[in-house]
């Protein structure tokens, strides 16, 4: 008995290098908890608890949405946002509203991303290295960035192997640069 595969937020691989790549990413809908959380332990549990709830149901029509991966947060020291990336069939127009007032519906940003890889249980640790080592390929690279690391997780707690975790950052990128 396996698990349905899951669907997986699109991207375009643009440019691999040894430790990261480029991707594009194409805008989609997502439901977003905004948080005070400063680490990824205090925003992880009541953030995944209330995105839970909306797509097991808590919503205006009590309709069940499919988990999708990878789940986003964004932390910093300024608060903190956790986003479930909403199936693609699903638009700001045609999802259900949430019951609980912290749940956002809004459209991602079209972009560029440079995305480094990382297996295990994620930690606070591991997101601030990860982070600083993206940075410091990227300043090697000259390839400027902007806005928050975030961090993607895609797998479910009960998947002990193979745990796949991204920490992933808006770049200035042109398609016909030669990067």
């Amino acid at each position: 008995m396996g698990f349905a595969k899951t669907e997986e937020q699109k991207y375009k691989v643009i440019k691999s290098e040894k430790e990261f790549e480029i991707r594009y990413y194409p805008s989609a809908t997502l439901a977003t908890v905004y948080s005070s959380a400063k680490s990824y332990k205090e925003l992880s549990g009541s953030g995944f608890r209330k995105l839970a709830g909306y797509i097991f149901g808590d919503n205006n029509t009590s309709t069940r949405i499919s988990m999708t991966s990878p789940v986003h947060m964004d932390i910093s020291q300024s608060g903190s946002s956790m986003s479930f990336v909403m199936p693609s069939s699903y638009n700001p127009d045609n999802l259900p509203d949430p019951v609980d007032k912290d749940v956002k519906i809004e459209k991602s940003e079209e972009g560029y991303f440079a995305a480094i890889r990382f297996s295990g249980y994620a930690s606070d640790e591991d997101i601030i290295k990860y982070s600083g080592r993206l940075k410091d390929l990227l300043n090697e690279k000259g390839i400027s960035y902007y806005g928050n690391f975030r961090y993607l997780g895609y797998d479910p707690p009960f998947k002990p192997f193979g745990r796949r975790n991204e920490i992933i950052v808006a770049v200035w990128w042109d398609d016909n640069s030669s990067h």
